[in-house]
């Protein structure tokens, strides 16, 4: 049987905590605002504490971060939250907390990197060992499997960071990111299409015109995926991908932009298998966690 674990889906506005084995057997969950990073950690752990006493000891705990983070467990700076935007958050050491108050071994990675974990594991990357998963919400972000291993270097693929053709004629919008403007996250975010357009991106209609750009920039980003990394499957996730206009759009244009470059039989003829939602729908993050948390209680 699976180890009873805890998962951590830590985001910039929700911490989603939960325990259990699987999709099937979630025995408790708990979600809560992002605040400061003391009152926001120390709810965690008295969540985790307050679940094992109705349900027993936890093996582990998972945490998939937002970001930057450390991952790298030889760092003297292993879970931490590092250089992120979000007020009040950067150089936050999270995971090493989690260890000292609960006394258990802690799984550590990005958000998007353990999501595509929960989807490897039970969702729509199910059999394969090289994919990617990117969520377009808030931020972008991107992380996957190669060869079967969590995307992992330097420190961890930072997917949304990359720069695109930005037409200023067709589309003068500066760009919302305040690291780099008009990367893929400061064009194409949730954030990007409110401050573009005026008015959030639930809001607009299926047919409205920023449907057409945002498709057309998620697509340039996949292409550049595809040629660099070859992945078998690529899951989107995240808010904005709500919006079920998007895939084909994304679809066809990705299909024109290779130009029939790419022999392979998942671009040429099954793309709407190539470019999925997630099999798990909005739970990859906290599932992912679990899983996470049962890779490091198995060693």
């Amino acid at each position: 049987m699976k180890p009873f674990v805890g998962g951590i889906e830590a985001g910039g506005t929700k911490f989603v905590c939960a325990v259990g084995t699987g999709p099937d057997d979630i025995r408790d969950e708990i979600r809560y605002p992002t605040t400061t990073p003391g009152e926001t950690i120390s709810q965690a752990v008295d969540y985790f504490r307050n679940a094992q006493r109705r349900h027993g000891p936890l093996a582990a705990v998972g945490i998939a971060s937002f970001g930057p983070v450390d991952p790298n467990p030889a760092s003297p700076t292993f879970g931490y939250i590092t250089s992120t935007p979000k007020p009040g958050w950067r150089d936050t050491e999270f995971g090493g907390v989690l260890r000292r108050e609960l006394g258990l071994p802690v799984g550590f990675d990005t958000d998007v990197n353990v999501a595509a974990l929960g989807e490897a594991t039970w969702g729509a990357a199910q059999g394969l060992d090289t994919f990617l998963y990117l969520t377009i919400g808030t931020g972008i972000g991107g992380g996957g499997l190669m060869g079967g291993r969590l995307m992992h270097g330097l420190i961890h693929p930072e997917m949304g960071h990359i720069r695109l053709p930005h037409d200023r004629t067709a589309d003068p919008f500066a760009g919302s990111c305040p690291f780099h403007g008009d990367c893929l996250e400061g064009l194409a975010s949730g954030p990007a299409i409110e401050a573009r357009w005026g008015c959030p991106a639930t809001e607009l209609a299926p047919d409205h015109p920023a449907w057409k750009l945002e498709a057309q920039y998620l697509a340039l980003a996949l292409v550049n995926f595809i040629c660099c990394l070859s992945p078998q499957r690529i899951i989107l996730g995240g808010g904005v991908m709500d919006q079920e206009q998007l895939f084909p759009l994304i679809r066809s244009k990705v299909q024109e932009c290779l130009a029939d470059y790419i022999r392979a039989e998942a671009v040429l003829a099954k793309i709407d298998q190539y470019i999925v939602p997630p099999g798990l729908g909005n739970r990859s993050g906290v599932l992912g966690a679990i899983a996470l948390g049962q890779n490091q209680a198995s060693g």
